[in-house]
């Protein structure tokens, strides 16, 4: 493991760039320089969005960009000390002591402990001074290597040393408060293990406490035992993603914040989970049906329909790719080979070649060679929207069972498709799978059969349960229901006002939650239908303009806002986030408005709403049609009429970036935005 970082990867007292974004691309460029990675871009993407979720400084002076990408062939440690500090979001100023911890997207658990390890030895001061005052980049590569190298025995079993310590100040304690803590990040990487040394550091010092940290890192972890949990007076989550089996806490007074709060406010949260085990009208820990009163059954429905959306996103997630790469192949395909492409692309590409080019029925207005190559990359797109379906149901059991339900989810989905169920279809076979495959995972299987499991037994009986329930029982009333909801959205789209109104309400579900699952419910519902347009059925690609239009406005507007119209109404960190939103926004990527919404959702969100209603209704209106499912204002080739297309965009952008300019001088003093000024960044999980 001692290869994690060489002399090669370590920059001392180099200026690396005035800002952290020339920071992280810096190392990853060196990253790729050792052979590491494949792509510094690609890294530095994967890295960049993680610290748009979430800023990774750290009080101390200390950065930790990080990020699994598929660009990483090896986990790797890029180190850099920095003469002078760059800003990495710190509230006590900037980090002169950053690392890149690039993780492979597969990393597995060994190499995830290292990293992990890492992370807590930032919270040593002594391997802080070791690295400050280190002369060479091989000094910094032993101090770094030496806290890394016991990883492996302790990441997992990170829980031992918190109860040791807990347990050696109990028989001091005259009345000890016990209290279980919960850490994880998006990551599960460095805050994680971060938050909880805080967090033990933090009860060590405490009198009267005894504090045991359960850390749910990428690395696996390790579950408190339930008569430690059942003990316990108060429990604290400082997580940004959901715990895992919150069923063990229920009834528990709990408080809850992020992952970064569990390290730069650790006593703050122990004194806050104190004050919570005294007050019997705290928030508790929600439990299922058989510990939940049935005063909480409201709540416990809420955290199934979370769970829910959770598996449902995570299969849409994994989907998309296949369709934004799809549909821009599609339509390179329509602007090479001609609309009409779609006739005989298939007997093109298995009859033709190269140096064999069609010679009858050329549609392309680039003759033989655009006939050709049009009907290559419509074929290779169609094939890949194809897989939609399946990978959405897959991915859907993946989230349920993990790697156990991927098969059944994938055969279910196809089945799916053969039945034309549609996405419907797949989402319910999706979820039988993932059932399925979680319930025969739970079988106290013999040792000789347990290696059998994952790969063959649960795979098998996954799939003729799943599928067969599909075929049997399910496939054909859902395809009824499909033809029949599509059939009626088509008319709709198809009559002058239907068509409006059809518009409206996907303008608003684009921009009601930029991104979450009511905008991806809007945006899956318009990618599937793509499958099914024809030059007949031309209602899937009015739907998907509309879409993609409205799903543009809310960064653009506030990209009009911050930047142009009303600068002095936001933040320092707003107007930069502004000037980023006006390429995301042209991208079609609703999420570079969150920043802005999750800061002031009040006036950003129904203002945002306004514009997506009115962009979605004028471009049904115009009678505007994509034939991609993203891109933004760079597929214009696929957009037809692209100036209907983007009227439809500037109208619906100035009116919201007017209504936000308007609302924030309503109940916003001078002085809350003095204070909005200085604030750190907000926290957006996007």
């Amino acid at each position: 493991m001692s290869d994690i970082i060489t002399p090669e990867l370590v920059t001392l007292d180099v200026p690396l760039g005035t800002d952290k974004q020339s920071v992280i691309r810096a190392l990853a460029e060196r990253v790729v320089a050792q052979g590491r990675a494949t792509s510094a871009q690609e890294l530095f993407d994967d890295a960049w969005a993680r610290e748009q979720k979430d800023e990774t400084g750290l009080p101390g002076g200390i950065g930790i960009p990080h990020a699994r990408s598929a660009s990483v062939t090896e986990p790797t440690l890029a180190f850099a000390r920095l003469t002078p500090g760059v800003d990495f979001g710190a509230p006590d100023g900037p980090a002169d002591i950053v690392f890149l911890i690039a993780a492979p997207a597969g990393a597995d658990e060994a190499h995830l402990a290292v990293l992990s390890q890492l992370a807590r030895s930032l919270m040593n001061d002594g391997f802080m001074s070791g690295l400050r005052a280190a002369t060479t980049p091989s000094d910094a590569v032993r101090i770094i290597t030496d806290a890394v190298n016991p990883a492996p025995a302790s990441a997992p079993a990170a829980e031992a040393p918190a109860a040791t310590r807990a347990e050696a100040r109990t028989a001091t304690a005259t009345k000890t408060k016990k209290i279980v803590a919960v850490t994880a990040c998006a990551t599960g990487i460095a805050h994680t293990f971060m938050a909880a040394d805080a967090l033990t550091a933090a009860g060590a010092e405490t009198d009267g406490v005894e504090l045991v940290v359960e850390p749910q890192g990428s690395s696996g972890y390790k579950a408190l035992p339930q008569s430690v949990i059942d003990d316990a007076d108060a429990v604290i989550f400082a997580v940004d993603v959901d715990v895992r089996e919150p069923q063990r806490f229920a009834g528990k007074p709990v408080v809850r914040a992020g992952v970064k709060r569990g390290i730069e406010q650790p006593k703050q949260l122990i004194a806050e989970a104190l004050a919570a085990s005294e007050n019997p009208n705290a928030a508790r820990v929600q439990g299922g049906a058989a510990t939940a009163s049935a005063s909480d059954a409201p709540a416990a429905q809420q955290s199934v329909g979370r769970r829910i959306q959770r598996w449902l996103l995570t299969g849409v997630s994994y989907m998309i790719p296949f369709v934004a790469g799809g549909g821009l192949l599609i339509a390179l395909g329509f602007l090479l080979g001609g609309y009409q492409v779609t006739q005989n692309a298939a007997n093109v590409i298995i009859q033709n070649s190269l140096w064999d080019l069609p010679t009858d029925g050329i549609t392309s207005p680039l003759g033989p060679i655009g006939q050709y190559l049009g009907s290559v990359a419509f074929m290779i797109g169609a094939t890949s929207m194809g897989f939609i379906v399946a990978v959405l149901a897959g991915f859907i059991a993946y989230a349920i069972a993990d790697r156990p339900g991927i098969a059944p989810g994938f055969v279910a989905g196809a089945v799916a498709v053969l039945m034309n169920a549609g996405f419907i279809g797949g989402i319910i076979g999706g979820l039988l799978a993932g059932f399925i495959a979680w319930w025969l995972g739970r079988f106290d299987a013999p040792r000789w059969l347990r290696g059998l499991m994952p790969v063959v037994i649960v795979p098998f009986l996954g799939s003729i349960f799943a599928s067969g329930l599909m075929i049997l029982f399910l496939g054909r009333p859902i395809a009824a229901l499909m033809a029949a909801l599509t059939d009626g959205l088509n008319s709709l789209a198809a009559s002058g006002a239907g068509a409006i109104l059809l518009g409206v309400i996907l303008g608003l579900m684009m921009c009601f939650d930029l991104g979450g699952p009511v905008n991806k419910v809007a945006y899956v519902f318009a990618t599937t239908g793509l499958a099914a347009a024809t030059q007949t059925n031309t209602a899937p690609y009015l739907i998907m303009a509309a879409v993609m239009a409205a799903g543009m406005v809310p960064p653009l507007a506030m990209a009009l806002a911050s930047t142009l119209l009303a600068r002095k109404k936001f933040t320092p960190v707003e107007r930069e986030n502004g000037a980023a939103a006006w390429l995301l926004g042209a991208s079609f990527i609703s999420e570079g408005a969150i920043p802005f919404a999750a800061a002031d959702p009040l006036r950003v969100i129904p203002a945002s709403m306004v514009g997506g209603a009115i962009t979605g209704g004028l471009s049904m209106l115009f009678g505007t049609q994509s034939f991609a499912p993203h891109g933004g204002i760079f597929v214009f080739f696929a957009i037809n009429p692209f100036w209907g297309f983007a009227l439809a965009i500037v109208a619906g952008t100035v009116v919201t970036a007017l209504i936000v300019v308007a609302l924030k001088g309503i109940g916003r003093s001078t002085k809350d935005a003095a204070v909005a000024e200085t604030a750190p960044a907000a926290t957006v999980a996007a």
